[in-house]
Protein backbone atom coordinates (compact mmCIF):
# COMPACT_ATOMS: atom_id res chain seq x y z
CA UNK A 1 0.00 0.00 0.00
CA UNK A 2 1.36 3.41 -0.75
CA UNK A 3 0.85 6.63 0.76
CA UNK A 4 -2.57 8.50 -0.37
CA UNK A 5 -3.16 11.65 -2.45
CA UNK A 6 -5.93 13.12 0.16
CA UNK A 7 -4.58 15.49 2.31
CA UNK A 8 -5.94 15.80 6.07
CA UNK A 9 -4.87 17.19 9.29
CA UNK A 10 -4.41 14.77 12.53
CA UNK A 11 -7.98 15.69 13.79
CA UNK A 12 -9.91 14.98 10.74
CA UNK A 13 -8.05 11.97 10.61
CA UNK A 14 -8.77 10.65 14.44
CA UNK A 15 -12.60 11.65 13.81
CA UNK A 16 -12.84 9.42 11.22
CA UNK A 17 -14.93 6.24 11.75
CA UNK A 18 -12.71 2.69 12.02
CA UNK A 19 -12.08 1.36 8.89
CA UNK A 20 -10.76 -2.67 8.78
CA UNK A 21 -7.26 -1.17 7.68
CA UNK A 22 -4.66 -0.25 9.67
CA UNK A 23 -3.99 3.12 9.08
CA UNK A 24 -1.50 5.90 9.87
CA UNK A 25 -1.58 9.45 8.96
CA UNK A 26 2.18 10.56 7.28
CA UNK A 27 2.84 14.45 6.22
CA UNK A 28 -1.05 14.69 5.88
CA UNK A 29 -1.32 11.62 3.73
CA UNK A 30 -2.88 8.42 4.89
CA UNK A 31 -0.88 5.27 4.75
CA UNK A 32 -2.90 1.93 4.82
CA UNK A 33 -1.08 -1.12 5.90
CA UNK A 34 -2.52 -4.52 5.74
CA UNK A 35 0.16 -6.70 8.11
CA UNK A 36 0.09 -10.30 7.52
CA UNK A 37 -0.32 -13.28 10.02
CA UNK A 38 3.43 -13.51 10.46
CA UNK A 39 3.84 -9.94 10.80
CA UNK A 40 0.56 -9.89 14.17
CA UNK A 41 2.13 -12.97 15.81
CA UNK A 42 5.72 -11.33 16.03
CA UNK A 43 4.54 -8.06 17.36
CA UNK A 44 2.54 -10.25 19.77
CA UNK A 45 5.81 -12.50 20.71
CA UNK A 46 6.96 -9.22 21.39
CA UNK A 47 4.42 -7.90 23.62
CA UNK A 48 4.46 -10.82 25.05
CA UNK A 49 7.60 -10.91 26.09
CA UNK A 50 7.77 -7.34 27.91
CA UNK A 51 4.57 -8.01 29.32
CA UNK A 52 5.41 -11.39 31.27
CA UNK A 53 9.28 -9.12 32.26
CA UNK A 54 6.30 -6.15 33.65
CA UNK A 55 4.75 -8.83 35.59
CA UNK A 56 7.54 -10.36 37.04
CA UNK A 57 8.33 -7.86 39.47
CA UNK A 58 5.82 -5.30 39.07
CA UNK A 59 5.50 -1.39 38.47
CA UNK A 60 7.22 -2.19 35.18
CA UNK A 61 5.17 0.42 33.26
CA UNK A 62 2.66 -0.80 30.94
CA UNK A 63 3.16 -2.39 27.16
CA UNK A 64 0.80 -1.91 24.18
CA UNK A 65 -0.03 -3.57 20.61
CA UNK A 66 -1.02 -0.97 18.04
CA UNK A 67 -2.41 2.44 19.73
CA UNK A 68 -2.59 5.61 17.65
CA UNK A 69 -0.17 8.25 18.60
CA UNK A 70 -0.56 11.89 17.64
CA UNK A 71 3.24 12.92 16.80
CA UNK A 72 2.03 15.82 15.15
CA UNK A 73 -0.69 17.94 13.40
CA UNK A 74 -0.18 15.89 10.08
CA UNK A 75 1.44 12.65 11.50
CA UNK A 76 -0.72 9.94 13.50
CA UNK A 77 1.26 6.72 13.95
CA UNK A 78 0.22 3.63 14.89
CA UNK A 79 3.54 1.43 16.03
CA UNK A 80 3.02 -2.44 16.40
CA UNK A 81 4.49 -2.49 19.74
CA UNK A 82 4.53 0.54 22.43
CA UNK A 83 6.10 0.57 25.97
CA UNK A 84 5.69 3.18 28.38
CA UNK A 85 8.11 3.08 31.49
CA UNK A 86 5.53 4.60 33.69
CA UNK A 87 1.99 3.74 33.67
CA UNK A 88 0.70 6.52 35.07
CA UNK A 89 1.22 8.29 31.56
CA UNK A 90 -0.79 6.38 29.61
CA UNK A 91 -3.90 5.75 32.27
CA UNK A 92 -5.17 9.49 32.34
CA UNK A 93 -4.87 10.15 28.27
CA UNK A 94 -6.75 8.84 25.20
CA UNK A 95 -4.66 7.27 22.94
CA UNK A 96 -3.95 9.80 20.05
CA UNK A 97 -2.84 12.37 23.50
CA UNK A 98 -0.15 9.95 24.67
CA UNK A 99 3.25 11.17 25.11
CA UNK A 100 6.27 9.44 23.65
CA UNK A 101 6.65 6.08 23.98
CA UNK A 102 10.27 4.56 25.94
CA UNK A 103 10.14 1.89 23.27
CA UNK A 104 8.61 1.51 20.09
CA UNK A 105 8.68 -1.64 17.90
CA UNK A 106 7.81 -1.75 14.49
CA UNK A 107 7.88 -4.61 12.42
CA UNK A 108 8.39 -5.10 8.70
CA UNK A 109 5.51 -5.19 6.67
CA UNK A 110 6.81 -5.43 2.81
CA UNK A 111 4.04 -1.99 1.77
CA UNK A 112 5.63 -0.01 4.93
CA UNK A 113 9.18 -0.93 5.91
CA UNK A 114 10.85 2.24 3.74
CA UNK A 115 8.19 4.42 6.16
CA UNK A 116 9.57 2.73 8.88
CA UNK A 117 13.00 3.23 8.98
CA UNK A 118 12.99 6.48 7.10
CA UNK A 119 9.82 9.05 8.11
CA UNK A 120 8.59 7.11 10.42
CA UNK A 121 12.11 6.52 12.10
CA UNK A 122 12.50 10.10 12.08
CA UNK A 123 9.44 11.45 13.45
CA UNK A 124 10.27 9.08 16.53
CA UNK A 125 12.87 10.28 17.59
CA UNK A 126 12.03 14.19 17.09
CA UNK A 127 9.14 13.60 19.13
CA UNK A 128 10.82 11.86 21.93
CA UNK A 129 10.86 8.50 21.29
CA UNK A 130 13.54 6.73 23.83
CA UNK A 131 14.04 3.91 21.70
CA UNK A 132 13.13 2.14 18.37
CA UNK A 133 13.49 -1.35 17.50
CA UNK A 134 13.15 -2.20 13.63
CA UNK A 135 12.22 -6.15 13.31
CA UNK A 136 13.08 -7.48 9.85
CA UNK A 137 11.70 -10.88 9.41
CA UNK A 138 13.36 -11.32 5.89
CA UNK A 139 16.45 -10.33 7.59
CA UNK A 140 16.03 -12.04 10.45
CA UNK A 141 17.38 -8.94 12.38
CA UNK A 142 16.79 -6.54 15.01
CA UNK A 143 17.95 -2.96 14.59
CA UNK A 144 17.89 -1.24 17.78
CA UNK A 145 18.27 3.01 17.60
CA UNK A 146 18.34 4.57 21.04
CA UNK A 147 19.15 7.66 22.68
CA UNK A 148 22.08 7.18 24.81
CA UNK A 149 21.03 10.51 26.85
CA UNK A 150 17.51 11.83 27.73
CA UNK A 151 18.04 14.78 26.57
CA UNK A 152 20.16 13.56 23.04
CA UNK A 153 17.75 14.51 20.17
CA UNK A 154 17.82 12.14 17.65
CA UNK A 155 18.61 8.31 17.97
CA UNK A 156 22.50 8.75 18.80
CA UNK A 157 23.28 5.02 19.14
CA UNK A 158 22.22 1.78 16.77
CA UNK A 159 23.06 -1.61 16.99
CA UNK A 160 22.24 -4.60 14.64
CA UNK A 161 21.21 -7.76 15.96
CA UNK A 162 20.93 -11.34 14.63
CA UNK A 163 19.53 -14.80 15.76
CA UNK A 164 22.73 -15.40 18.02
CA UNK A 165 21.99 -11.94 19.99
CA UNK A 166 19.68 -11.67 22.66
CA UNK A 167 18.00 -8.61 22.36
CA UNK A 168 18.33 -6.41 25.85
CA UNK A 169 18.30 -2.46 26.94
CA UNK A 170 19.41 -0.19 29.39
CA UNK A 171 16.22 1.35 29.44
CA UNK A 172 14.33 -2.31 30.75
CA UNK A 173 16.47 -3.75 33.25
CA UNK A 174 16.63 -7.68 33.08
CA UNK A 175 14.43 -7.54 29.86
CA UNK A 176 16.41 -10.04 27.64
CA UNK A 177 14.50 -11.66 24.70
CA UNK A 178 16.17 -14.32 22.24
CA UNK A 179 15.84 -12.55 18.66
CA UNK A 180 15.95 -16.20 17.66
CA UNK A 181 12.67 -16.12 19.77
CA UNK A 182 11.13 -13.22 17.53
CA UNK A 183 11.24 -15.33 14.60
CA UNK A 184 10.61 -18.79 15.84
CA UNK A 185 6.38 -18.00 15.48
CA UNK A 186 7.49 -17.69 11.30
CA UNK A 187 10.50 -19.59 10.82
CA UNK A 188 8.58 -22.02 9.36
CA UNK A 189 7.09 -19.99 6.79
CA UNK A 190 10.30 -18.16 5.91
CA UNK A 191 12.02 -21.31 4.40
Amino acid sequence: MALTEQLMDADAFLARPPTRWREELIDGRILVNEPTWFHQEIALTIAISLRRWIEDIGGRGAVSLPVDLRISDRDVLAPDVVWYADRSRVAVMASAQLQPPDVVVEVRSPSTWKYDVGVKSERYAGWGVGELWLVDPEARTVVVRRRTRRDEPRFDASAELSEDDTLTSPNLPGFALRVQEIFAVSGEHQK
